[in-house]
């Protein structure tokens, strides 16, 4: 209590009848509320919660936590934290475990993570709503659920039935839920295959339910409530999870080949979540070292629950609240998210459908009558041009049936084109239109925007060109006329101004604004002569933008003739531009779509890898540009690898001390090719033949790597010529002797250096190591065969050579 409300004088005890009397008021209350029980006709084993007390507070609604737990959990935050962030050991791993495989509690004594870990699991049961609720322990919750196998997670989320509607409409256990739906995909994923946990038997607990069971009756439990929690700013992210959860190809890459969103945290929840630090298991190789991604598998309940939660929404609003929603910035992403739903289970195309009523009736309307015209509605013109809206109507565009994008495109787009390209809101949305368009619209709107180019370029609305061009790749047709659009926007009339096609599109300027630009010489004057507590928002004017390379990336995979613009203006950079190109993270991308585009000729291709020739060094010599300059290694045949590491012998050093270009020096096996040339060529020929059976998604550097670590492996026999002193130009002079000529006899000219290469035709597997062969002195016997098969009569000169 606090003091300045405390009584002076002694504490008054209460008497025994006092003590009585309460006890047995109290003993009334809940025989009453019994009763009450009784008489609904509810089952005995359904046992509801008592009344709520009108003194709970809001923020505990199931109680604080007591202090010494709350420090408790804590130091438990703090430890799991430190083996979050650590780098991952394999002793602390027990290798090939199932995380269903016994009973996951008892298989935690073996390690000290899994004894600490059950100790915050014991000290944790029985205050788990306390323990959400709690601003400080709830983050300490997610951070576990990340550890937790598929029974303890079962368990906890049993533990929470019955109230995630108060859960997720808090502040912070709403947090809680999410996380708990989403690290569930694995164990429902595992569970729809039929890998269950040992489950003990307890007469007293009951029957733990199966967590597909469980998210099915969290389903149930939040349905009548759905449209109201829709619009809570806590509930609708957890909606979000949950839906995601019971259809997971929702948040796979959708029609237009863009991530969906509807799953992403608000700007505020990011920012705080990364303070935390990063969540994932302490029992697991956090570099995901041998591990195989697979798509996560949900039973079939789980699309009639979604399915579920799409007719709750349609049958317990009208079209006027669903449209209501749309321009909510809480029920707008759930919103999106069921749409998307909809559409992928097909309901998208009858009439009344949510779809439907968002288009303002145009899905009905061509039902009714398809050649009729539709007229212009405000409240889809406002959705076009509202931050919050204007990602609704992303998905509608491209989600929606094609009957019905054809009325959009004829009322909404065509004939606006230019004015909705240059609104700061309107242009991501026509940019998602573009992507679906067909010949004859793309050829319209191209013809529509030919006057405004130069204006979007100015105002940086470059998503619409860009979409212009995935469109034009997509469909193979206009695609000339989208490269005059980018002449057009960057002022390029000739083939010799078209040679600055990659600077001007890479920093997004026209040609005459990029030659007015200061030189990088200037630009380092410049910048010593300003003053150090000024900063200019943008330094330098040179920098590469994400957009002007995204452009170029699209340019590139146009049909051959058309790309081939890119390609001849990359040729005429400077070497040092394009060193500076290859060294930057956003405009090296470029240079990877030279190798990734398959419209680009294998002679292009070949070309830029030679031109690197003699500047292999610098460009390795960083963190971005060792990247790149694995690609052209990657790429490059045995002779063109050849080429490039023999200009890189006179580096080698340089490459030694550089920080990242000695991990491509380790690709070159410069040492082998300088001692036994025809061994890295059989090398190089094997590793290139290894790395075009290898999958698309391994990296050809790791092959490469791999191949040079086991052929330095392998036992090779000496080479008599590197181990013995080199004769002198006198000992060469001479004639040869009859030792010679009987070694020569039996043991044959050594011209093939890698003896232990095994031939095209020999069984890799017969060819066996000199040291490991059991007739290991079977070259001696040969040698001193030959010495005894000499002539008696040799020469002063031959016993001088035996003697010696």
């Amino acid at each position: 209590m606090p003091r300045e409300n405390r009584k002076r004088g002694k504490k008054h005890k209460k008497s025994q009848d006092e003590d009585n009397s309460y006890s047995q008021s109290r003993g009334n209350q809940s025989e009453s509320y019994s009763a009450q029980v009784q008489d609904r006709g509810e089952p005995s084993w359904i046992v509801s919660a008592p009344p709520v007390d009108e003194d709970v507070h809001v923020e505990a609604p199931f109680g604080y936590v007591d202090p010494d737990v709350k420090s408790y959990f804590r130091t438990v935050d703090e430890q799991i934290r430190n083996w979050q962030d650590e780098e991952y050991h394999a002793d602390d791993a027990d290798e090939d475990m199932d995380p269903n495989e016994g009973r996951s509690l008892q298989r935690y004594d073996v390690f000290p993570k899994r004894i600490f870990f059950v100790a915050a699991l014991t000290e944790m049961s029985g205050k788990e709503k306390q323990l959400a609720t709690d601003p400080d322990c709830s983050v300490v919750m997610e951070r576990m659920a990340y550890s937790m196998d598929d029974f303890v997670r079962r368990v906890f989320v049993d533990t929470l039935s019955g109230s995630y509607e108060t859960l997720v409409k808090h502040r912070f256990a709403s947090h809680v839920c999410q996380t708990l739906f989403t690290v569930a995909a694995e164990t429902i994923s595992r569970e729809s295959r039929g890998t269950f946990p040992d489950v003990p038997e307890s007469s007293d607990k009951g029957e733990l339910r199966t967590l597909t069971q469980l998210i099915l009756d969290i389903c149930d439990e939040l349905k009548p409530t759905f449209t109201a929690l829709i619009m809570d700013p806590f509930a609708s992210h957890v909606l979000r999870a949950l839906l995601l959860l019971l259809s997971p190809s929702t948040q796979s890459a959708d029609v237009t080949g863009h991530k969906s969103q509807s799953n992403v945290r608000s700007k505020k929840s990011t920012t705080w979540k990364a303070r935390q630090g990063v969540m994932k298991s302490v029992f697991a190789d956090p570099k995901g070292k041998d591990k195989v991604v697979s798509k996560n598998v949900v039973p079939r309940e789980f699309h009639d629950a979604a399915a579920a939660f799409v007719r709750t929404l349609r049958e317990q609003l009208d079209e006027n609240e669903v449209r209501a929603l749309a321009a909510n910035k809480v029920a707008s992403p759930v919103l999106q998210l069921i749409l998307e739903i909809e559409a992928d289970q097909g309901d998208g195309t009858a009439p009344g459908c949510l779809m439907d009523r968002i288009l303002v009736g145009i899905i009905t309307s061509y039902h009714n009558d398809p050649e009729s015209p539709v007229e212009q509605s405000d409240y889809l013109t406002t959705l076009l041009r509202d931050p919050t809206s204007s990602h609704l109507l992303e998905t509608l565009v491209a989600r929606c049936p094609e009957p019905a994008f054809a009325i959009l495109w004829s009322t909404y787009f065509k004939g606006k084109l230019a004015r909705l390209a240059l609104h700061p809101v309107a242009n991501f949305v026509l940019a998602k239109a573009l992507e679906r368009v067909s010949a004859d619209q793309l050829k319209d709107a191209l013809e529509e925007l030919e006057d405004a180019w130069k204006k979007i370029l100015k105002s940086a609305r470059t998503g619409v060109l860009r979409a212009l061009i995935e469109r034009a790749v997509t469909l193979r047709v206009h695609e000339q006329a989208v490269c005059e659009a980018v002449f057009i926007a960057f002022e390029l009339s000739d083939s010799e101004c078209r040679k600055h096609l990659v600077s001007c599109v890479m920093v997004l300027l026209p040609l005459q604004d990029y030659l007015l630009l200061p030189s990088p010489e200037q630009q380092v004057q410049t910048e010593h002569v300003k003053k150090p507590h000024r900063k200019v928002a943008n330094e330098n004017p040179r920098e590469p933008k994400v957009q002007g390379a995204l452009l170029l990336q699209s340019l590139i995979r146009l049909s051959e003739p058309h790309n081939q613009l890119v390609l001849d203006s990359i040729k005429s950079l400077p070497m040092e531009e394009l060193i500076a190109l290859a060294h930057n993270a956003i405009s090296s991308r470029v240079l990877d779509a030279i190798f990734e585009s398959t419209t680009v000729p294998f002679k292009a291709k070949r070309s830029f890898v030679l031109s690197l020739i003699g500047h292999y060094h610098t460009l390795v010599d960083d963190r971005i540009g060792s990247r790149v300059g694995d690609r052209c290694w990657a790429f490059a045949d045995p002779y063109l690898r050849e080429k490039i590491a023999r200009s890189l012998i006179i580096h080698e050093q340089f490459l030694a001390a550089s920080y990242y270009g000695k991990y491509f020096a380790r690709n070159l096996n410069l040492y082998l090719l300088q001692r036994r040339p025809q061994d890295w060529k059989n090398m190089q020929s094997e590793g290139k033949a290894n790395s075009s059976a290898v999958p698309p998604d391994v990296p050809t550097t790791v092959v490469s790597n791999q191949q040079s670590l086991s052929e330095s492996a392998k036992p090779s026999i000496p080479n008599p010529e590197a181990s013995s002193p080199r004769k002198t130009k006198k000992r060469r002079s001479r004639p040869e002797d009859e030792i010679d000529a009987v070694f020569d006899a039996a043991l044959g000219k050594k011209t093939r250096k890698g003896a232990m290469t095994a031939e095209k035709g020999d069984n890799p597997s017969n060819v066996q190591p000199l040291r490991s062969s059991p007739k290991k002195d079977s070259l001696g016997d040969v040698v001193l065969g030959a010495i005894r098969a000499a002539p008696n009569d040799e020469s002063g000169r031959g016993k001088k050579r035996r003697k010696h």
